[in-house]
């Protein structure tokens, strides 16, 4: 017999955490009579002011919170508080100093935690105030941020979360672009058909006016209560019109900016090989996401590149000796690869990474890359390395050294576990950058949408130049690569010159794989002047405050891979800089006064990406001791019993699917998984089995004794309100409700199926149906114009603009994008693509009696006579038989391409107006049954 385990504490501890909203309401007497966003957007830098005005209401003091979230790539440069006519400005100072000065407000931990992290793209600002009786306050937050073009568009987005019905509430949003504002779009998560008419959009050549404008009855959720329906993202994306290849040049002020992203260039070649963490901890949905994301992405791989595969857990693995030309045939056989990649195991980082770039030496010694082509690296990994080298430093060393500045090397980090700083450094000395993956449903997105970003290099070796003694502080001027959808800039000052000078020429040039470019142009800087003269569009010294912002980026990023002396240099530029133009950088803080007898001091610094953490809205939380070891806990399999209520939401028995995937959160970095959960019937008692085998403690987080923990999501309870799923398709005809018909399909198919394409109108739908499940698992509805691919599952809804541009992905909750040609929205469970010269189509994800997609048309007299499908062909010249009684059981024949079909008066559920109605409503149509 073995020794007897020895049982270790244990305990499970089930919390809820806030949500990052405001919390001010109007029950605490805290009344927000006015919340505004203003933001002016010129050439690409963007200027946002946030005002809230409060009011107390109650009898006695009340703290009023002003909480608001703002883009990570933004930099906050002005905060005050307006309190009985006083205001209260926010001082920003060094960072150190900072502290210093209010050490004792640090020590007491009031500095912590007023900028956080709150998701992908945002990070939280908070500050809180007491409140007099029926005194008012007015809050004000001003950032900047240049806005990035990425896959073809820039983005600009704003948070809005009054969390309460406002009287005055509105968003003001000022584009002006010299060189014209070729697309326009606007998206939000929270607009309904009521609020949709309190939005307007102005748009002429150059400038485009957003206004969003709801009364206090569009904001309530529902009729009578206080609880309000705004609460969520609204973004605005647009692009530029691109008339000369050499960008646009314009002035300001005596600065400058030159933006260049020229278009219909020719794509390099590319040699890339993709480096891929298969570690324990890589296990269960993570590398599932993985593996969706590297199939779809080696389906992108055009004929001209070239590829290969390394997996790597402890010990490292290639797919083929050699790059491989990708091929039809060798893209089939990589996906085949690619498909069945399982975790398990360690991580050697250095290893993989190092095999990686001897395959592209290798390949280059033999003459074996195209001449101009472009070579990288893609690594993902979701851990520190723990096996072969693991000394981070190290394999920066060795990886720096065996690239030598010939290939790029970009790295992705999934998840939390993740060295993210180590990481960045790894790339940004390999010129290339460093992306975290956030561990959502849409990691598979998020991967795919990074490779676009890279997919597509146009030019290499880009250098501006402009005559000497006409420019100084310039920003960066010269990039190894320019990509397709992206855009360089490059900022600086005019230089003093005796006269006033007329004209100022620049000059590009770069590389192609079969030619060398050279673009030219000259502007005239009293134009170019003239042009932001105009007060009402821009806010002035723009253009200066733009160069600040980008060089203190570019100084900042090149800190992260510097060392010594050179990294001090860098960053007291980077601090002199934010200082003088007061910007809250990771190397300032702004501090807050308040007024006499309340907390005096709050210190807002902000965040880098690798101090990001990430919490679930629900989780369950482990906790135990763990030895101080690195390679963390051996021993015997230990069994822990563990007591505790089913938590809200938990699905009951029989069975514990329920919590089958929470055991794959508990992996190893090398072997099987930490934990096992064994539940009983009742779920009041479940049982946690630890492994023997060993995994790196030091990946996981600690709890205030110093434990270390895992949290796992606890999946949501589904409703148990049973709904009808016949049909499949309800199709309006010709808008006479005594033609409705309603299409089910039968059979089964291996191949995705055509369900309507219209060429003239440039759009199509296809579906995929499993017979043995009687459902579409997905439908995809494409638009020519404006060029948008929509891709449904029960789960999720990814919109993709653009060939190879971004996709986002949503879920079925609520959802508007306007765009010229186009509007989606999804309300009450109901996804509509309208215009108002095209065919509405209709998508609804049902829950009951199983989950079933259903899709229903209307405005048919929107087909052309060119309509196709198993069910455009019902748009087509179809003859019904002589027109008789329509009572329910009665039946007609009607012919349609040369088939005659057999239909059937039928009730059937009618599932246009949503999931949620119960019971659900009934419609009369003329039922078909469709083989495939």
């Amino acid at each position: 017999m073995g020794a007897p385990a020895h049982i270790l504490p244990l305990s499970i501890l089930i919390f809820l955490l806030a949500s990052f909203a405001p919390v001010a309401s109007q029950k605490d007497g805290i009344e927000i009579y006015s919340f505004t966003l203003d933001s002016r957007v010129t050439s690409r830098f963007a200027h946002t002011t946030i005002t809230s005005r409060v009011v107390n209401k109650a009898e006695e003091a009340r703290e009023a919170v002003f909480q608001v979230e703002l883009p990570k790539s933004a930099f906050i440069t002005n905060f005050s508080m307006i309190i009985d006519g006083i205001t209260y400005p926010g001082e920003i100072k060094e960072k150190a100093a900072a502290q210093e000065k209010y050490s004792s407000a640090v020590a007491r931990g009031q500095s912590a935690g007023i900028i956080r992290a709150t998701g992908r793209n945002l990070e939280q600002f908070q500050v809180s105030v007491n409140v007099a009786p029926t005194s008012k306050v007015t809050f004000e937050l001003v950032y900047e941020e240049l806005l990035k073009r990425q896959l073809g568009k820039y983005e600009l987005m704003l948070k809005v979360q009054p969390q309460q019905l406002v009287k005055h509430l509105q968003i003001d949003i000022h584009i002006f672009e010299p060189q014209g504002i070729s697309s326009l779009e606007t998206e939000s998560t929270f607009m309904t058909k009521n609020l949709a008419d309190a939005l307007t959009t102005t748009q002429n050549q150059t400038k485009a006016h957003i206004v969003f404008k709801p009364s206090v009855a569009q904001q309530q959720k529902e009729l009578g209560k206080p609880d309000t329906i705004v609460d969520g993202t609204f973004i605005v994306r647009y692009d530029v019109n691109r008339t000369s290849a050499i960008g646009d040049i314009q002035i300001e002020n005596g600065y400058f900016v030159h933006h260049f992203a020229p278009a219909d260039l020719p794509m390099l070649p590319k040699n890339v090989v993709f480096v891929i963490d298969k570690s324990g901890s890589m296990s269960g949905k993570k590398i599932k996401q993985t593996r969706e994301a590297l199939v779809k992405i080696l389906g992108d791989l055009k004929p001209e590149d070239q590829f290969n595969l390394v997996i790597f857990d402890g010990s490292v693995t290639q797919w083929k000796p050699v790059l491989l030309q990708a091929s039809a045939e060798n893209v089939e056989e990589a996906k085949r690869f690619a498909s069945k990649i399982l975790a398990m195991g360690a991580t050697n980082i250095n290893d993989a990474v190092l095999l990686a770039v001897k395959m592209l030496d290798d390949s280059n010694r033999k003459e074996q890359l195209p001449a101009g082509s472009v070579s990288m690296v893609i690594l993902l990994t979701d851990g520190d390395p723990t096996e072969g080298e693991t000394n981070p430093e190290k394999i920066q060393e060795n990886v720096k050294e065996a690239i030598g500045g010939q290939y790029y090397l970009y790295c992705l980090g999934f998840g939390f576990d993740v060295n993210y700083a180590f990481l960045e450094k790894l790339a940004l000395e390999n010129g290339g950058v460093a992306r975290r993956i956030y561990e959502d449903s849409d990691a598979d997105l998020q991967l795919q949408d990074f490779y676009q970003e890279v997919a597509n290099p146009l030019l290499t070796m880009v250098k501006f130049q402009y005559p000497d003694n006409t420019v100084e502080l310039l920003t960066q001027d010269s990039f190894r690569v320019f990509f397709k959808g992206s855009e360089l800039v490059v900022a600086g000052k005019l230089q003093p010159q005796p006269q006033v000078q007329d004209l100022l020429s620049a000059q590009v040039k770069a590389q192609s794989h079969t030619q060398n470019f050279t673009f030219e142009t000259e502007v005239n800087v009293e134009d170019k002047e003239k042009v932001f003269q105009s007060p009402k569009y821009i806010f002035h010294n723009f253009m200066e405050r733009l160069w600040a912002y980008l060089t203190i980026q570019q100084l900042l990023e090149k800190a992260v891979s510097a060392s010594g002396d050179e990294q001090k240099s860098l960053e007291a530029k980077a601090l002199e800089l934010s200082l003088k133009f007061s910007f809250v950088t990771p190397l300032t803080s702004m501090v807050v006064t308040k007024p006499e007898g309340q907390d005096q001091a709050q210190v807002v610094s902000k965040p880098v990406e690798a101090d990001n953490d990430q919490s679930s809205s629900f989780s369950l939380l482990a906790q135990m001791p763990i030895s101080a070891s690195r390679r963390g806990f051996r021993g015997p399999v230990q069994r822990f019993p563990m007591v505790a209520s089913r938590p809200p939401g938990l699905p009951g028995p029989p069975g514990a699917s329920g919590l089958s995937d929470l055991t794959k959160r508990f992996f190893l970095k090398s072997g099987p998984p930490v934990f096992h959960i064994d539940l009983q019937p009742d779920y009041d008692e479940f049982y946690i089995t630890l492994s023997p085998d060993s995994f790196a403690s030091s990946s996981l987080p600690r709890s205030k004794s110093g434990s270390r923990m895992r949290p796992f999501n606890v999946p949501a309870a589904s409703p148990t309100v049973s709904m009808e799923r016949d049909p499949h398709f309800i199709l309006l005809r010709n808008n006479r409700p005594e033609e409705t018909m309603c299409v089910k399909v039968k059979g089964s198919s291996q191949a995705p199926q055509n369900l309507f394409s219209d060429p003239v109108q440039g759009i199509e739908v296809t579906g995929e149906y499993e017979g043995s499940t009687d459902k579409f698992v997905w439908l995809e509805v494409s638009y020519r114009t404006p060029e948008v691919k929509v891709y449904v599952t029960q789960d999720s809804i990814v919109v993709t603009r653009g060939n190879g541009g971004r996709s986002s992905s949503y879920q079925w909750r609520s959802l508007y994008l306007s765009m010229p040609g186009l509007k989606l929205t999804l309300e009450d469970g109901v996804l509509l693509f309208s215009d108002s010269d095209k065919v509405t189509i209709g998508l609804v994800a049902l829950n009951h009696p199983t989950p079933a997609l259903q899709l229903f048309l209307s405005d048919p007299g929107h087909f052309s006579s060119q309509a196709s499908g198993v069910l455009g062909q019902f748009y087509q010249d179809l003859q019904w038989d002589p027109v008789g009684p329509s009572t329910v059981g009665d039946t007609r024949e009607l012919s349609v391409m040369g088939k005659t079909y057999t239909v059937t008066r039928k009730s059937v559920v009618n599932f246009q107006g949503g999931r949620d109605i119960v019971p659900p409503p009934k419609l009369l149509c003329w039922y078909l049954e469709q083989p495939l």
